[in-house]
């Protein structure tokens, strides 16, 4: 029974890769960017390669025969193909996990990136105490994952979580999905920029050049006007979300994590008053809402999480 395993976090804009005990000590890490062009080869070719140096810096004998890699993809988790990849579109209907297990040789688990953060702070993060647990992921786009009864819920065609397709606004912004009025056109980091822009020239404003959500951020705790009223309008529809999964699931704990999270202090107050407007009144009060504490390894955790526990059930069953 192998003591380290392979972790790979596939971003858009950079691969990362670690080497992760079964105490979720990282061992060793590697990166590069992420191949650009529409040839998914490239992007099995980068993961083999970083795989190819953690092998040689830690030896293959303490590895497992597993690897795990946590992606911003839609996943069928039983044969790991890729339905949908917005970020990396080289991936849509590409069969990933077969491909990469045929050129590492190893059994590969593939997961979508929300999804396997929430199973990191399940295990070593903000959600470590609690059986019940929802982790939304503030970024670019708005991700998530389900953690019930301590089991990762991934619905039969491994949809469950997708948090940030949740309908706020019936009539509003199409999303990269296909639907309108996601809260991903509403609370994630881009919706926030593409808000202020709303705003200002509702009030008559030029929009700032080069506008960012950090940028944004710095202004409203500054108290700038217009970003004091993105934030809180983003906040306003992640409440009215949160309160739907609150009366649907009953968590104990929802974590909002991603890069988005760490605005928190200008957008939560909107949040938690929609919620408590909203949500059956017990639930709300007891469920408790939180910042992720595990950062940017909470997706590779918790696709080495996953990788362990497939390994070792292989290891049972053979």
């Amino acid at each position: 029974m192998g003591e380290l395993v392979l972790a790979a976090d596939l971003g858009g804009t950079n691969l990362r890769m670690a080497v992760v005990g079964r105490s979720g000590n990282v061992e060793h890490r590697s990166r590069c960017s992420t191949p650009r062009g529409n040839d998914p080869v490239t992007i099995i070719n980068a993961v083999a390669d970083l795989a190819s140096e953690c092998r040689k810096s830690i030896g293959q004998e303490r590895l497992t025969s597993t690897i795990g890699v946590a992606a911003p993809v839609i996943v069928n988790a039983q044969n790991g193909t890729v339905y949908k990849a917005p970020n990396i579109p080289a991936l849509n209907g590409f069969p990933f996990a077969a491909r990469l297990s045929d050129r590492l040789g190893l059994k590969i688990v593939l997961e979508n990136d929300a999804t396997a953060a929430a199973v990191g702070e399940h295990w070593l993060g903000a959600a470590r105490d609690f059986e019940n647990a929802i982790c939304v992921t503030l970024g670019t786009g708005v991700g998530g994952g389900i953690i019930l009864w301590g089991r990762l819920l991934r619905g039969p065609d491994g949809t469950a979580g997708e948090i940030g397709h949740i309908c706020v606004e019936p009539n509003g912004h199409q999303c990269g999905c296909g639907s309108w009025g996601c809260l991903e056109q509403y609370s994630s980091a881009t919706a926030v920029v593409r808000i202020a822009g709303e705003l200002a020239h509702e009030n008559g404003l030029p929009s700032p050049p080069d506008l960012n959500a950090e940028k944004l951020f710095k202004a409203a705790k500054l108290g700038d006007t217009i970003a004091v009223a993105a934030f809180r309008r983003a906040g306003y529809y992640l409440g009215i979300a949160l309160a739907d999964i609150i009366n649907v699931l009953d968590p104990d704990v929802i974590v909002l994590a991603g890069g988005m999270s760490g605005s928190w202090e200008v957008f939560i107050d909107e949040t938690r008053d929609q919620i408590a407007k909203r949500a059956f009144r017990l639930p709300a009060l007891r469920a408790k809402l939180v910042r992720a504490e595990l950062g940017d390894d909470a997706g590779i955790l918790g696709v080495a999480r996953l990788a362990f526990a497939a390994h070792d059930q292989g290891q049972l069953e053979s």
